[in-house]
């Protein structure tokens, strides 16, 4: 955050940070708020989410005060959702600058998601200074629609820069995505609190927040087929269908969980990752240095998971595989391909590290 966004006759100010709807867009929310109350602990340091998004839960266990707003995602393949849009807006803003009028904020961040934009958009017309972090190599749609109001645009990842039209008064800022900065120290504990044999290979399964159902779906014929002999895996399904996979749990070579949290203690130990290419997934297994193959969710909103996996593959981070390149066979064959040749796992480490920006 740039000095001039908060004016000192603000000081100390309340920050307002409105991000959520999925872990994606509330992990960057998170990161920002505890970077602020630990550089400026005088700051009142305040979030704001969806009470249908993934912060309904996961807020209420962390110690920063929040509020919940009844904002819902534009559908677009199930458009006759949106029907209830015009109902719901005029509840929306009302709440939004009910919030506004209560929490008086020097500045508003938006991280994404549907709960975001309404938030930023209300507080640029009030005239509060207002800033957007955009994770993804494609902007999201919040982003490209604010990018001409808001003071400040802060960019993941550079590429993202020339598919926005800022406004004449808009600064935009590469400054990578906010994280918690990767610690190698927690190695030690990490491998005695899951069990693993530290001279094995342990590979990171993860769909985001959510899961991947097509990703666990072709883990587990992996496993069923026999495969995965001699690795040791870290196998996070999502919370929704855990109850479909659980079974073939098998510590310490196979270790189930519906969510990892905190993610850290899986990305100290880990050699090799299979995960969704969410941005903020990606961002972290740059940050620690790790190989990664990444299938992105083709249905993800303007397929912006592909350029993730795509700038990180060029880059030689990553291997980007599509669903379809992606059976059960050739998973097994790629992953014990990769951990047989340390080399090339050096290589991505790397490339990986030379994209990561943990700081």
């Amino acid at each position: 955050m740039s000095e001039d966004l908060i004016s000192p006759q603000r000081l100390p100010p309340t920050v307002l940070i409105a991000g959520g709807g999925t872990g994606g867009h509330l992990m960057p929310a998170l990161a920002i708020a505890s970077r602020l109350r630990e550089d400026h602990p005088d700051w009142r340091i305040v979030l704001a989410g969806a009470s249908r998004g993934v912060e309904a839960t996961l807020l209420p266990t962390r110690d920063f005060p929040f509020h919940l707003l009844p904002a819902e995602p534009l559908y677009r393949r199930q458009w006759w959702k949106n029907v209830r849009w015009p109902f719901l807006a005029f509840r929306l803003i009302r709440e939004v600058d009910s919030l506004l009028d209560r929490e008086r904020p020097a500045v508003v961040i938006g991280t994404g998601g549907y709960a975001s934009g309404p938030v930023v958009w209300r507080a640029a017309q009030q005239g509060i200074p207002t800033a957007i972090q955009e994770q993804n190599a494609y902007p999201g749609l919040a982003t490209r629609w604010l990018s001409k109001r808001v003071r400040e645009i802060w960019l993941g990842v550079p590429e993202a820069r020339r598919l926005l039209t800022p406004g004449p008064a808009t600064q935009v800022l590469d400054t990578g995505n906010p994280i918690a900065p990767p610690d190698p120290a927690r190695r030690a504990a990490a491998l005695e609190k899951f069990g693993l044999d530290s001279a094995k290979p342990v590979v990171l399964i993860t769909g985001g927040s959510q899961g991947a159902l097509f990703i666990n779906d072709t883990v587990a014929r992996w496993i069923d087929s026999g495969g995965a002999t001699g690795i040791q895996l870290l196998w996070a399904t999502g919370r929704g269908t855990y109850a479909g996979f659980s079974s073939r749990q098998s510590p310490p070579q196979v270790q189930v969980f519906d969510f990892l949290d905190p993610m850290a203690d899986a990305y100290s130990v880990t050699t090799l990752a299979i995960s969704r290419a969410g941005m903020m997934t990606v961002a972290e297994l740059a940050a620690w240095g790790i190989p990664s193959i990444l299938v992105p969710l083709p249905t993800a909103a303007a397929d912006h998971q592909t350029p993730n996996a795509r700038v990180m593959a060029e880059a030689g981070a990553a291997v980007h595989l599509t669903q379809s390149e992606f059976p059960a066979a050739l998973l097994g064959g790629l992953v014990t391909q990769m951990l047989q040749n340390p080399a090339r796992l050096d290589q991505m480490t790397t490339a990986a590290k030379g994209r990561g920006r943990p700081d």
